[in-house]
């Protein structure tokens, strides 16, 4: 299964203000990649990626407001709303035995521990204590909780993940 070599870190959901600063809601657990004077990949369908210069960014309830560089007034801002952020995936810092990014999870081929086929992962909730993996098969559907004592092991490179569901799952 490849992977796409960008991905999704956030959307730009608006305008903000006369000066064209854009709404950005960021996806990335990290605002790293929202900082001063980093470059910024902005994909819209019908343009493609374009690198914009962040000048300036501050938070504002669950958004960032950003200016970027050559965006100076409200209508720039405008058209570049629905645009994704991208980042190329080789920026993403690595991560710890065992930890890994959801796009990396999705499409994972699900088995129980008897080699029981339970579908492939589709959908990541993100919960206050932990996330759940949606696990659908022909119509049928599975929540696995993404905890250690169910999730026995994942194998990315063989797009496989084993797990042992609790009783009444």
């Amino acid at each position: 299964m490849e992977k796409s070599k960008l991905l999704v870190i956030g959307k730009i959901t608006g305008a903000h203000g006369i000066r064209g600063a854009v709404k950005i809601h960021p996806f990335a657990e990290t605002e790293a990649f929202f900082a001063n004077g980093r470059e910024l990949l902005v994909r819209r369908p019908r343009t493609g990626v374009k690198a914009y210069r962040i000048c300036r960014v501050r938070p504002h309830k669950r958004l960032l407001l950003t200016d970027l560089e050559g965006v100076c007034d409200c209508t720039a801002a405008e058209a570049l709303a629905g645009a994704e952020i991208v980042v190329r995936r080789g920026e993403l810092p690595g991560l710890e035995e065992g930890t890994y990014y959801w796009h990396d999870l999705y499409g994972l081929s699900v088995y129980t521990p008897q080699n029981h086929f339970l579908g492939t992962i589709e959908e990541i909730i993100a919960t206050g204590s932990n996330d759940v993996y949606v696990v659908r098969n022909a119509g049928h559907e599975v929540l696995v909780p993404a905890l250690a004592t169910v999730v026995l092991d994942v194998d990315v490179a063989a797009g496989t993940m084993c797990v042992d569901l609790p009783e009444g799952l």
